[in-house]
């Protein structure tokens, strides 16, 4: 601004070709002013630079003092953890070993305990099936030998009769033909009960046996080598494959 209004002047004098008196006390004035301004310019960005300088210096400081501060707060705790973590790992490892060693033996006595119960097993379901499969087969064989036991027993009275119609006509001629179809019928029924595995028991003259003989009464024996034994059959006996399907009646002399 005052430049402007000095060129003004300067126009002015030159227009005029005088010069005003105020002008001429105002020149110096305003260079004094100009140098004072110039100087407080100069002083007061001094000082800001300065006191910039030492705001950024202390912002500086005091990041760098609390950068420093956490690092060595992490560090800190850093080592508090480690310290009590170090302490504790050890002991920590030494029981969970132990502990994994008592479980793992406790493991493996009950695994064994468990294999052992099963081998017993094992050996009893053995021992039941071998024995069922030996009394499945012996019953198959029974089954098979006496089959028609029930057909079988039916006929044995039949021979009974048989045996009493000859004893009544043993008195009549061999050249009977009654006497001989009797005969013949009765040879082939015995003959068809051999084929099927019926035995007659023979029971005369031998000594009393509870598991083939029944006793219906007794009599004072005929003779001393007939006591305790069998002296007359009144019905005979008979074995199916070593089995009695009919006891024999007999009286025992005594």
């Amino acid at each position: 601004m005052q430049m402007a209004e000095e060129k003004k002047i300067k126009e002015q004098e030159i227009v005029t070709g005088k010069q005003p008196e105020e002008t001429c006390s105002d020149k110096p004035h305003s260079e004094k002013e100009e140098k004072k301004e110039t100087q407080d310019m100069k002083v007061k960005d001094t000082t800001e630079a300065k006191a910039q300088d030492t705001t950024e210096a202390k912002a500086q400081e005091t990041t760098e003092t609390k950068a420093q501060e956490t690092t060595e707060t992490k560090d800190k705790v850093k080592e508090e953890y480690k310290k009590p973590e170090e302490k504790k790992k050890p002991k920590k490892k030494k029981k969970s070993s132990k502990d994994n060693k008592e479980k793992y033996q406790e493991n493996i006595e009950k695994l064994q305990a468990t294999i052992a119960d099963m081998q017993d097993k094992h050996l009893r379901l053995q021992a039941e099936f071998d024995n069922y499969r030996k009394r499945t087969l012996k019953e198959k064989m029974e089954l098979i030998k006496g089959g028609g036991e029930s057909v079988l027993r039916s006929l044995l009275p039949v021979i009974d009769d048989f045996e009493r119609a000859l004893a009544s006509i043993s008195k009549a001629e061999d050249d009977d033909p009654v006497k001989q179809g009797v005969v013949l019928i009765l040879k082939k029924f015995e003959d068809f009960l051999k084929q099927n595995g019926i035995k007659e028991i023979e029971a005369k003259g031998k000594v009393f046996d509870t598991d083939h003989h029944e006793a219906i009464t007794k009599i004072p024996a005929p003779k001393e080598d007939l006591k305790g034994k069998v002296v007359d059959v009144i019905q005979k006996g008979y074995l199916l494959n070593d089995k009695v399907i009919r006891f024999a009646k007999v009286i025992i002399g005594e």
